[in-house]
């Protein structure tokens, strides 16, 4: 895969100048952070870390691109606020955010990430540097927001923090027997709980397919939490590549049965750390290792709810089938969908699983992009590296009107990116 010449610096307006891509902390599991050709500059932004503004009446933080996550968690969780929605990793930038119009367990509550943006400085494929919002070259700001960073450079984001009544998370978790019941509790959680997600054990079959676990959270109230703020947690490491071999059929189904019996049917509610809660895999530094040298990716979707619970059912037998599925596979409810024109959630279920690179691992993909396209879904762009072009545009009708606004801003078509590249045709 294309390196290309990368740029680091506090200055992002210079170093985006001429660049191709930006680059933030490359946690994409496939190839939209990565260069099309070896010739492309990349902007790296991770030195461009400042917090610019903040007003503590409205929550509005205002920061470059390059400032992690954690580090904002670090310094807005002790004052009781919180960034409005929260993916499954804290090393992430907030730039990465907005381009992958990141989504978080609160999804059928709360929305994106961009829902909660107000305004974008980025400077454009046509060299200019711009400001968008809903209010302000608004096509613009739809297109960038999920736009995985192909219609501009990223400079600066202004969203909204959420005030939390303490640092702590209140959870409750659940056994459930099978895929249909578990659509039913997802559904009947999102009523009453902010934030919820889930755990399948995508080798069940029969009666017992899409057995696991489902996992409801809040904010504690500070009358329910701990007087002390939550420590910072301690990370394990995976120090190797372990061998392929490690992982197989009988291994990731022994876990997943030790997994499933060690949670009760119904546990009373807890109180947990937040990272413990949104981050899990945060703690185990390097843990791709776990999936030996040739790695892993995933393969994430949304089943509209149209389609019905039977769509989830057809996906999880073909992922048996396949001999696809792993120990980690998650089940999230989704909202209304978001005017960003690329963004990934649509009214419906979620459902991303990591997988083992095989050699048929690009043919497993085929498959499922199909059944995706039967059902009328959608995949992840942040969580995909195999999807062909052909299977992309059949799923994602949106697609016209946002490349009609990238070649606006673009009409060199200067910023692209090797997934660019694979999925819309974007010249070498």
């Amino acid at each position: 895969m294309a390196r290309g010449h990368e740029r680091r610096s506090e200055d992002l307006p210079r170093i985006t100048e001429g660049a191709a891509l930006s680059r933030g902390a490359g946690r994409s599991y496939g190839d939209s952070s990565l260069p099309a050709s070896p010739e492309d500059i990349v902007a790296g932004t991770r030195l461009a870390d400042r917090l610019l503004a903040f007003d503590s009446g409205s929550g509005v933080l205002r920061a470059e691109a390059g400032v992690l996550l954690a580090d904002i968690n670090r310094l807005f969780l002790p004052r009781r606020w919180f960034t409005p929605v929260s993916p499954g990793t804290m090393f992430v930038t907030l730039g990465g955010m907005v381009a992958a119009d990141v989504h978080g367990k609160n999804h059928h509550r709360a929305g994106c990430f961009g829902h909660h943006v107000r305004r974008l400085l980025l400077r454009t494929g046509g060299g200019r540097v711009v400001e968008c919002s809903r209010d302000c070259e608004r096509d613009l700001f739809r297109a960038t927001v999920g736009g995985m960073g192909l219609t501009g450079h990223i400079l600066e984001v202004d969203f909204a923090m959420t005030r939390i009544p303490s640092p702590w998370i209140l959870r409750e978790t659940e056994r459930v027997p099978d895929i249909d019941a578990f659509i039913a509790a997802l559904k009947q959680a999102a009523h009453n709980w902010p934030m919820t997600v889930g755990w399948i054990d995508c080798l069940a079959r029969g009666s017992q397919m899409g057995r696991g676990i489902l996992m409801r959270g809040r904010w504690a109230e500070e009358h329910e939490a701990p007087r002390h703020d939550p420590a910072p947690l301690r990370r394990l490491v995976v120090p190797w590549h372990l061998p392929e071999i490690v992982l197989n059929r009988g291994t990731v189904a022994a876990f997943n049965e030790l997994y499933y019996r060690w949670h009760r049917p119904s546990a009373k509610p807890q109180i947990v750390h937040p990272e413990k809660w949104f981050y899990p895999l945060d703690a185990i530094l390097h843990w791709n290792r776990i999936y030996g040298r040739r790695g892993f990716t995933q393969f994430q979707c949304v089943l509209p709810e149209r389609s019905g619970p039977q769509s989830i059912r057809r996906l999880l037998e073909l992922l048996t089938a396949k001999g696809a599925a792993s120990f980690l596979c998650v089940i999230k409810d989704c909202g209304e969908e978001s005017d960003a024109l690329l963004s990934f959630p649509t009214k419906g279920v979620s459902i991303a699983v990591d997988m083992a690179i095989r050699d048929d691992t690009r043919a497993i993909v085929d498959d499922l992009n199909a059944c995706v396209i039967r059902e009328g879904g959608r995949i992840y762009l942040a969580k995909d590296r195999y999807t062909r072009a052909e299977h992309f545009r059949a799923m994602e009708p949106r697609l016209p009107e946002w490349e009609r606004i990238r070649r606006a801003w673009d009409p060199d078509g200067r910023i692209k990116s090797a997934q660019s590249v694979r999925l819309i045709g974007d010249r070498l």
